[in-house]
C-alpha cells in the first residue's frame, strides 16, 4: 500500500485546484482503502470539501472508475459523486488520481446502531431501485470484468457463458484464502462451489454489476425519503447475470444483518419492490436454487479482504472471524444437491 503525504495532496491541489489558502485532509474510512482522502481547502475565505483518490500500485483497473461515474450518471438517476478532475498521467510526481465532489451523508455501516425499522425499509427499498435502474439501463454482450481501453469501457477476457465465468470468479476468491485466517476452509470451499455450479444458469443478458455494493460504500442521510446520497467505489464492476447482484444484496444487507426470519422477509420484500419499479423480477426456482451459491461466492470475497478490514488490535476481529465461519457453514449447508 502506498503512503500518501501532505505533499502529495498539495501537489494535486497545485496541479488541479484553485489558488487555495490552506488545506487539511484525513484518510477515508469504511469500505475504502488508504488511497482515498477527504480534503478540506480554504479558497477566498470559504471552505470547500473534495475527495482525492490515488491509483494503488499495480492496479490496472483504476481508469474505469471515473469513466463509470460519468457513464452511469448519464444513463440513470443513481446518486454518484461528480468527477471534478481525472489525471491519468499527472504532471506532478504523484500517482494517477481523480478528484470528486464531497457528498453529504455518512457511511451506512457506521449508522446501523441508530437505524429504526422505517430507516431500514427506506434504505433497502432504495438499494433495490438503484440495482434495478442500473440493470434496466446498462447491458452488455458478454460477461466479464470492466476495463477502460482507449477511453472506452471494455470487457476483459470476456465470456459468453455465465456459469463458466462465475465459477472462475468464485474459485479465484478461494485461491486468496491462504492469505487470510480462513485458509483451512479452502478445499471445502472449492468443492462446494464446483459441486453447486450446475444450478447456475449458463445464459442471460449481462448487466452492469457494482461488485462492491456493500453498506460501507453507501453514504446516507437516514431521515430523508431517499436516504442514499451517494454510491461509492465503482472500481470493481462486472458485466454479470442480474440474479448474482440481487442475491449478493440479500446477503450483504439482510441475511448478514438480521437473525429474525420475519424481519428478513419484510426487507426482502422491500428490496424486490424497489427493483421491480424498474425491471420485472420473480423469485423463481432458478433464482432460489442459485442464490446460496452466489451468496457463498460473496462471502468468500469478503473473507479475502479480512486482513485489510481488521488489524491485529481490532477488538471486533475475533467476533467477525467467528461470524464469517458461521456464515460459511450455513451457506454450504444450504447449497442444493
Amino acid at each position: 500500500m502506498q503512503t500518501t503525504s501532505a505533499s502529495d495532496i498539495a501537489a494535486v491541489l497545485d496541479e488541479s485546484g484553485p489558488d487555495y489558502e490552506e488545506f487539511s485532509f484525513e484518510t477515508a474510512t469504511g469500505g475504502t482503502r488508504a488511497d482515498v482522502y477527504l480534503v478540506t481547502l480554504v479558497y477566498q475565505g470559504r471552505e470547500y470539501e473534495v475527495v482525492v483518490k490515488f491509483k494503488p500500485a499495480g492496479d490496472d483497473r483504476f481508469a474505469v472508475e471515473p469513466k463509470l461515474h460519468e457513464y452511469v450518471a448519464d444513463r440513470t438517476s443513481v446518486p454518484i459523486p461528480r468527477i471534478l478532475v481525472f489525471k491519468e498521467e499527472p504532471a506532478a510526481d504523484v500517482a494517477p488520481y481523480f478528484v470528486t465532489e464531497r457528498v453529504r451523508g455518512d457511511n451506512l455501516a457506521d449508522q446501523f446502531g441508530d437505524m429504526t425499522d422505517s430507516h431500514w425499509d427506506n434504505v433497502i427499498e432504495q438499494v433495490g431501485r438503484i440495482i434495478g435502474e442500473i440493470h434496466a439501463e446498462v447491458a452488455f454482450e458478454a460477461f466479464g470484468r470492466l476495463m477502460l481501453h482507449d477511453g472506452r469501457i471494455m470487457i476483459r477476457n470476456w465470456r459468453g457463458d455465465w456459469r463458466e465465468y462465475f465459477g472462475d470468479l468464485s474459485l479465484s476468491h478461494v485461491e486468496y484464502l491462504d492469505r487470510t485466517p480462513f485458509d483451512g476452509v479452502q478445499s471445502r470451499a472449492e468443492d462446494a462451489i464446483e459441486d453447486a455450479l450446475p444450478v447456475v444458469p449458463t445464459d442471460g443478458v449481462p448487466r452492469l454489476v457494482h461488485d462492491d455494493l456493500q453498506p460501507t460504500n453507501l453514504l446516507c442521510q437516514l431521515d430523508e425519503d431517499d436516504p442514499i446520497t451517494a454510491v461509492l467505489d465503482w472500481q470493481d464492476t462486472l458485466a454479470a447475470h442480474p440474479h448474482y447482484q440481487l442475491a449478493q444484496a440479500e446477503f450483504l444487507y439482510i441475511d448478514s444483518a438480521f437473525e429474525d426470519p420475519e424481519v428478513r422477509e419484510r426487507l426482502r420484500g422491500k428490496l424486490f419492490e424497489g427493483y421491480r419499479s424498474f425491471r420485472e423480477f420473480e423469485r423463481d426456482e432458478t433464482y432460489e436454487r442459485s442464490k446460496p451459491v452466489y451468496q457463498l461466492s460473496t462471502l468468500l470475497w469478503r473473507m479475502t479482504g479480512f486482513e485489510s478490514a481488521f488489524d491485529e488490535d481490532d477488538l471486533g476481529r475475533a467476533r467477525a472471524e467467528f461470524r464469517y465461519r458461521q456464515q460459511f457453514d450455513r451457506l454450504v449447508g444450504e447449497l442444493p444437491e
